[in-house]
């Protein structure tokens, strides 16, 4: 058993993960802020019930406190979520033109974290997350070189089942001037 979640909230500095993995009575669970290192926490139970018990525990507590489950830093992502975070992006886009960083952009900020968990540094300025229009389209190009070209014999699965790496455009995801 193994969880991976993200807590996005950009107008108060919280841009956080936590995760937890049941081995055998083992419960490791690891938390921080995205992109950093990560502190870790091992728990030993006289038997693997104990571990999986005290696992649903601490994962319902931390949903509770509005953390969502997440694939773990930017190593890997579904499709599906790859076409989720590009509709994000094209809604971030129009608020970055217009340079309108009001509720709905925070909104939409928050929830393209949460899908691409991305490490933004320890003070977290969400009206320059993305300097300009150049920055959202830098970052609508590498997710869209992720997605695979369909051949029109083949029918759209949206399933969200197919994973891809994330690795390859890690180093370059953030536009540099």
């Amino acid at each position: 058993m193994e969880t991976y979640l993200v807590y996005a909230d950009a107008v108060n500095n919280s841009n956080k993960f936590w995760s937890a993995k049941v081995e055998s009575n083992q419960l490791i669970v690891q938390w921080g802020r995205v992109g950093y290192k990560s502190q870790t926490k091992t728990h030993t139970f006289t038997n693997p019930q104990q571990a999986i018990s005290k696992y649903n525990n601490l994962v319902f507590e931390k949903k509770s406190k509005g953390y969502q489950e997440s694939q773990p830093q930017i190593d890997s992502c579904s499709i599906g979520d790859i076409r989720r975070a590009l509709q994000i992006l094209t809604t971030l886009r129009r608020y970055v033109e217009t340079r309108n960083f009001n509720p709905g952009y925070i909104e939409a900020l928050n929830d393209y974290l949460k899908i691409i968990p991305t490490p933004l540094g320890m003070q977290i300025d969400p009206c320059h997350i993305y300097n300009s229009v150049a920055d959202v389209d830098h970052q609508i190009r590498l997710l869209n070189s992720l997605l695979p070209i369909e051949k029109p014999q083949q029918s759209k699965d949206d399933s969200g089942e197919k994973v891809v790496s994330l690795k390859s455009i890690s180093q370059h995801f953030w536009r540099v001037v």
